[in-house]
């Protein structure tokens, strides 16, 4: 069996997946280490017994719709690539504006958060992008908190990774800069989204009945622990810029919405109002 006719087979196989051509160049790309678009460039080359039976496992992990992203063991972000694995919620390109705009408003010398760290993706491209600041991420999870650290060992950033309960492990420190991506699907929605996102944890995407829990004890926690006029972004649902302008208004000022490449709301930014809470 040559390149094109591995790749025809598994795209019939893969028919109810999203995007199965494509997964498909994916997978044979990866099983015979080479550029996807070098495919083209050797259509005809025929697989060994070996490959062919690597590249049927692959076949066969896809089909039962596990993420693309954990069976290549990787997904890139902001130039970056990290590991994946179901320790933690994949990084996605949307999140990507988030990171820009922290990087306009980042300073060399400041102290930036990133609460729900997750997979370290936000903190570490933060802190690859600009060397100067002092970054700490923090995540409930200590099994995303190992990913994060392993991520962060691989590209060499030095990032302080805390385990703990969003602001609970901060006690007495102020940042000049907090990220989050929190979770924010309501929890009506379990078992109504692509069959993909069950092999994520469950704690990274739901956050109770109206998908708001983490930014009302964002809305509540974050400003004793941001300096006066210091920024706070976050990430949120499509629906959502209302509510949390709503939560954040008491303490927050400059709230304002950020668009993702594909035009819809994905971010609100806001600053701690100055004066003393």
């Amino acid at each position: 069996m040559n390149v094109l006719e591995a790749l025809k087979k598994a795209e019939a196989r893969l028919a109810a997946v999203p995007d199965p051509r494509l997964d498909a160049e994916y997978l044979l790309a990866h099983t015979l280490k080479m550029p996807r678009l070098n495919l083209l460039l050797e259509k005809q080359r025929v697989l060994t017994p070996g490959e062919e039976a690597a590249f049927e496992a692959l076949t066969a992990r896809r089909e039962k719709r596990e993420p693309l992203q954990y069976i290549l063991g990787s997904q890139p972000f902001m130039g970056f690539s990290f590991k994946t694995d179901p320790r933690a919620l994949i990084p996605r390109n949307d999140t990507e504006i988030l990171c820009e705009e922290a990087l306009r408003l980042l300073k060399a010398g400041q102290r930036v958060l990133d609460l729900c760290t997750g997979s370290g993706a936000l903190a570490i491209a933060v802190k690859k992008l600009c060397p100067g600041a002092e970054v700490t991420g923090s995540d409930l999870s200590p099994d995303a908190l190992s990913l994060a650290r392993e991520n962060a060992a691989r590209l060499e950033a030095e990032v302080r990774f805390v385990q703990g309960d969003l602001l609970a492990p901060f006690s007495g420190e102020q940042f000049d800069m907090i990220l989050c991506n929190p979770p924010y699907i309501p929890d009506s929605l379990r078992g109504t989204m692509q069959e993909e996102l069950s092999w994520e944890p469950d704690s990274a995407f739901f956050a109770g009945a109206d998908g708001l829990s983490f930014y009302r004890r964002i809305a509540r926690e974050a400003p004793a622990h941001l300096k006066a006029g210091a920024p706070l972004i976050l990430e949120i649902g499509d629906d959502q810029f209302e509510a949390v302008k709503t939560l954040l208004r008491p303490a927050f000022s400059g709230i304002a919405l950020l668009h993702d490449l594909n035009g819809r709301p994905r971010c609100v930014r806001a600053e701690r109002k100055r004066y003393d809470l």
